[in-house]
């Protein structure tokens, strides 16, 4: 069965609010206090400006929007195809920065190209299962091992950023972090869509609504972290590639997902998600002096001086 349109629509309308609030939070990431060591005081400090800042609330409305989309496509499409196509926040970023005067090299035009096939071939590849919930519900067993193996692998980057130079290295490993809490956060709400069908009360009762505001809420908190860390270059392609591997795996192992046809599909989509990779770090690739003219980079990182 084809990707329905809706969940298409729904999928490239939350990537677009995604990569506004990206931008205008990265915006605010540069004006914080820089967070040296991972203190309560000084955490404490680093939310409360953010919290305060203009730039970090408007992208937090745009945020409100774009996860309304995606809770949206997630409930009417698959964890597996829903994800992957939030990479396409990508080219919206790369219009959102042409509309604020930065020139666009013919090499970001190259693989914005090369992105923009890769999704169309991914829909073409992908299939999916009729929309609506699923009442049997996630796999618990295969649900709590990748819970499991999500956490440390994400505590695990957080810790070696720490002590991680140059600044990219520290951005990139936090970027990895933000991907992994990203990608449980989709798992999550894909559960939580199959609960409201059941009425308030059903919502109101389930552990998926307060494990999502907890795991959102350290989401927020971390990719604050890794804007601070070092340069967009680092930390977006990172979290941009990790968020839709890891919703493929969840979607496959946990939520017995199917999302491709006949006999070499498997394999292309493999081949197919490995250039889409290559395309999101290449585009990742700004021009590093251009972003500093607007957001410097920060000497010191989390955990190290």
């Amino acid at each position: 069965m084809a990707v329905p349109w809706l969940v298409v629509g729904l999928s490239l309308g939350s990537a677009l609010s995604f990569a506004g609030s990206t931008n205008l939070k990265h915006s605010a990431a540069g004006e914080m206090p820089e967070v040296p060591r991972l203190r309560a005081g000084l955490l404490a400090r680093f939310v409360a400006a953010t919290l305060s800042h203009r730039l970090w609330l408007a992208g937090t409305v745009t945020d409100l929007i774009g996860l309304s989309l995606q809770i949206l496509a997630l409930h009417f499409g698959q964890l597996a195809v829903v994800q992957p196509l939030l990479i396409s926040g990508l080219l919206f970023a790369l219009l959102l920065r042409r509309r604020q005067g930065r020139p666009v090299t013919a090499h970001e035009v190259r693989w914005a190209l090369v992105l923009t096939g890769c999704l169309i071939a991914f829909l073409f590849l992908a299939g999916t299962q009729p929309s609506g919930e699923h009442p049997a519900g996630p796999d618990r067993l295969p649900a709590v091992v990748a819970a499991s193996v999500g956490a440390v692998l994400a505590l695990a980057c957080v810790a070696l950023a720490h002590r991680r130079k140059p600044a990219a290295d520290a951005a990139a490993l936090m970027g990895v972090a933000v991907g992994v809490v990203y990608a449980a956060t989709a798992a999550l709400l894909k559960a939580l869509t199959d609960r409201v069908t059941l009425g308030p009360w059903a919502l109101l009762t389930s552990w998926q609504l307060y494990t999502v505001l907890v795991v959102g809420a350290a989401g927020l908190l971390l990719s604050q972290l890794a804007f601070q860390a070092g340069p967009l270059t680092a930390s977006l392609p990172a979290i941009a590639t990790v968020d839709p591997l890891l919703s493929i795996v969840v979607g496959v192992l946990v939520y017995d997902e199917h999302i491709h046809r006949g006999p070499w599909s498997g394999t292309g989509l493999v081949l197919l998600m490995l250039l889409l990779g290559l395309a999101v770090i290449e585009l990742g690739k700004v021009d590093t002096l251009e972003r500093a003219k607007l957001v410097p980079e920060p000497d010191a990182l989390p955990g190290r001086r």
